[in-house]
């Protein structure tokens, strides 16, 4: 998938949390929602935009990632073995 489209996947799922007062849940439910509900490869792919800076990610977004990365990484090797 084109990773401009993860992206805007991404801050969609970021722009429906933003609204949520506990800062710290709506960073845990992004990451949540992202790992249930993506693909193994859609994950593996908006993680190494991560790590190739992340353009375009909402701060939120960014967060997210950085946060839950291993948790999110951890699952991609997991479904992929």
């Amino acid at each position: 998938m084109n990773v401009d489209n993860l992206v805007k996947m991404a801050n969609r799922i970021g722009n429906f949390f933003e609204a949520m007062p506990d800062r710290d849940q709506a960073l845990a439910d992004i990451a949540t929602h992202i790992r249930k509900f993506w693909e193994p490869r859609m994950r593996r792919d908006l993680l190494t935009h991560l790590r190739n800076g992340g353009a375009d990610l909402t701060p939120l977004v960014v967060a997210a990632l950085e946060r839950y990365q291993s948790l999110l990484a951890e699952s991609t090797e997991q479904e992929t073995a």
